[in-house]
């Protein structure tokens, strides 16, 4: 049994219909109540939803505060190659696409450290393409230790990998892993997933079960918004956390929300999601799951960043370097996505601190796990 058993036992087309069918009574219904399940969270993200979105971050606000207090966690991601051997659309990377190739060394790496601990954080995302010969796990035993032994939180967001080596990984330091299935939608998958192991939907989509066996602290999911109707990818990602929390209950959890961004070879959005939309789900989101972790990038723009973060978002990116390196010195590195929010640690943290919020720079303390 894995979530994809459950997955196969949804119909796309019978769920929009069923969120767009949701009536005002439906939404009042779910504001209502204490805890709301799955048909609840369809309610909150139909088009019925909207006229009630001022109620919703008001509770989404409070919730956050009952759970979270006034904290925001801050993060920044470390891109460590953007080698890859998949062929996706919308991405940066894509095999295909014609660019300056690059890992980082292990001394391009420390430089990269030093330079993310000079603007504060102890909370870090190592990201790289998906290639597994040069960017496998001969390259991760490397550099996990390296890493952890500098930062008290470490966060990965690579090509899913076995359960023995997610176990293996967190004997060396690995805390978090982050993976998005772009799109729950079998078809949408196939049309922009076109070489690599990749292209296996099954096996990408059956990587938080592999986390959750393997014992991983925090696993992370979502989808990426603008491939498919947006409203069945919400009611999926919200299917699959649920899945997760009740099946590797011993395992934290945390969402996304990335939109379709601008990069070099890729697409537009067939399902836009608009900011007041953007904002809808977040919110329908922490109604539905109070406990989970709700992280915004800097894919979106600060002003929008500004006024969402004490509306139930828990976690957040900040200085972003999408590129292989970027921080120690400029890199002409091609970027994976464009950010929008390019403003330094310290000003997000002021932003964050505007709204009454206590910006946080680590997730965890070593001091905590004995």
């Amino acid at each position: 049994m894995s979530f994809y058993d459950l997955w196969q036992q949804q119909d796309w087309d019978a769920l929009a219909l069923a969120i767009n069918s949701k009536t005002v009574a439906d939404v009042e219904r779910a504001l209502t109540k204490p805890k709301r399940d799955w048909q609840d969270f369809l309610a909150l993200i139909s088009p019925a939803a909207d006229r009630y979105l001022e109620p919703m971050a008001q509770d989404s606000r409070t919730l956050t505060r009952q759970r979270f207090g006034n904290n925001l966690g801050l993060y920044v991601p470390l891109y460590l190659s953007n080698l890859c051997a998949n062929e996706c659309d919308y991405c940066g990377f894509t095999m295909s696409n014609r660019i300056k190739r690059h890992t980082l060394s292990e001394q391009e790496i420390e430089l990269e450290l030093d330079a993310v601990k000079r603007m504060g954080f102890d909370n870090i995302l190592l990201v790289t393409g998906e290639h597994e010969t040069k960017v496998g796990m001969d390259h991760f035993r490397r550099v996990v230790p390296q890493v952890k032994a500098r930062f008290s939180y470490l966060q990965m967001e690579v090509q899913p990998l076995a359960t023995e080596q997610y176990q293996e990984l967190k004997t060396l330091g690995l805390d978090a892993v982050m993976v998005y299935q772009e799109t729950y939608h079998r078809r949408t998958y196939a049309q922009h997933h076109l070489r690599g192991n990749k292209t296996d939907f099954r096996f990408r989509l059956e990587t938080p079960d592999r986390l959750g066996q393997a014992g991983i602290d925090k696993i992370g999911i979502g989808a990426l918004l603008g491939l498919a109707n947006w409203r069945v990818e919400a009611a999926m990602v919200a299917l699959h956390l649920d899945y997760l929390q009740r099946t590797y209950w011993r395992s934290r959890y945390s969402v996304s929300f990335p939109r379709l961004r601008p990069c070099t070879g890729g697409l537009e959005p067939v399902s836009p999601v608009g900011e007041r939309q953007l904002l809808q789900l977040i919110c329908a989101l922490r109604l539905f799951a109070p406990e989970v972790d709700l992280s915004l990038s800097t894919r979106e723009s600060e002003r929008f960043r500004d006024n969402v973060f004490a509306l139930g978002v828990t976690t957040a990116s900040a200085a972003s370097s999408t590129r292989p390196g970027g921080y120690a010195e400029p890199s002409e590195d091609l970027e994976q996505f464009s950010i929008d929010d390019a403003r330094s640690p310290q000003q997000v943290a002021a932003a964050i601190a505007a709204v009454g919020m206590q910006p946080v720079w680590k997730d965890w303390d070593r001091a905590y796990s004995g």
